[in-house]
């Protein structure tokens, strides 16, 4: 099966350390796909290269056959890839609906329509992703009164509103109550299955990984460690050496 973010020989430079050193990943369409490393591997410096936030120094990326290293975030959006944070962003003064409302304006209409009344298409997409997501009682709270794992959710939500063929997770468990994190994994898994949407995760969380992820790419210190199965990534020696040191 082609692939449908496929990205070779990526590297991004800050001075004279190479915080992503000539990585190679893909992501088939549908597939979920982990991406994991100790701190400062450089996971979210490649997540910032795939989705153009910031610009690889050097390297190929495309998104669907079309060459996505110049072009700019929204763009790649409205291609059909979307991304979530580690620090999770919603706008905290905006309701959860307004928040997913205003996000599907930005990626398909730009400046002049966000300032115009919603349309009814785009709010039954709103309400349905609130429901889907389990924050049906919560639609007109305001977001800086939620938790960190129902922020984390509408983050998903608004990320979904552009119906995109591809979502870049960032630390999706991050700051969230134990109790939410399986409700995070299963609107996942559901998204993944109902609407065929690949995912690309970046992830502390190794067990989440596990349960969730057909692939796994291992970075340490920039590089490309090792890439297979969750089962065979956790029983790598180079893996399990690059978390926790060799014995001594």
């Amino acid at each position: 099966m082609s692939a449908l973010l496929e990205a070779a020989g990526v590297t991004k430079r800050f001075g004279g350390l190479a915080a992503v050193d000539n990585v190679d990943i893909a992501v088939a369409p549908g597939e979920i796909v982990g991406l994991i490393g100790p701190n400062g591997s450089g996971k979210t410096t490649l997540f910032d290269c795939l989705s153009c936030v910031q610009r690889a120094d050097s390297g190929d990326i495309r998104f669907d056959g079309v060459d996505i290293a110049h072009r700019a975030p929204h763009d790649v959006a409205r291609l059909g890839m979307s991304r979530t944070f580690q620090i999770i962003r919603v706008y905290g003064a905006l309701t959860v609906r307004e928040n997913l409302e205003l996000s599907a304006s930005w990626a398909h209409v730009g400046l002049r329509r966000m300032l115009s009344r919603t349309d009814a298409a785009t709010r039954r997409r709103a309400d349905q992703l609130i429901e889907f997501l389990l924050l049906g009682p919560l639609r007109d709270d305001r977001a800086d009164t939620l938790s960190g794992g129902q922020r984390r959710l509408a983050e998903i939500g608004m990320a979904l509103m552009s119906k995109p063929r591809l979502i870049l997770l960032d630390e999706a468990t991050s700051g969230v109550n134990p109790t939410l994190i399986n409700d995070i994994k299963d609107r996942l898994t559901a998204v993944n299955a109902d609407e065929g949407v690949a995912l690309l995760l970046v992830e502390h969380n190794v067990q989440f990984i596990a349960e969730l992820c057909e692939r796994v790419v291992v970075l340490d210190q920039g590089r490309k460690l090792a890439e297979g199965t969750p089962g065979d990534i956790m029983s790598n020696p180079d893996v399990i050496e690059a978390y926790f040191g060799r014995d001594r």
